[in-house]
């Protein structure tokens, strides 16, 4: 299994297990997340914050900005 859909993703997402991703930023650059874990779900924005367990940020982004998730590549 090489690639999960969308729901898959969210599912693991809810989980709340450390993961890495990787997305695409709203200036269209690409980013690696390492370590992080997801803490709260924005059903009607669509978007995901991370904390970083290494250094303790928090990050917000998109759900459909996310293409890879612990090496597995997300399609819509």
């Amino acid at each position: 299994m090489r690639a999960i859909h969308i729901t898959t993703l969210r599912k693991m997402l809810k989980a709340g297990d450390p993961i890495d991703i990787k997305l695409w930023t709203k200036s269209g650059e690409i980013q690696e997340w390492n370590n992080c874990v997801p803490l709260r779900y924005d059903f009607y924005k669509g978007t995901q914050r991370f904390k970083f367990l290494d250094s303790g940020q928090i990050r917000l982004t998109r759900i459909v900005c996310i293409f890879k998730i612990n090496g597995l590549e997300v399609y819509l």
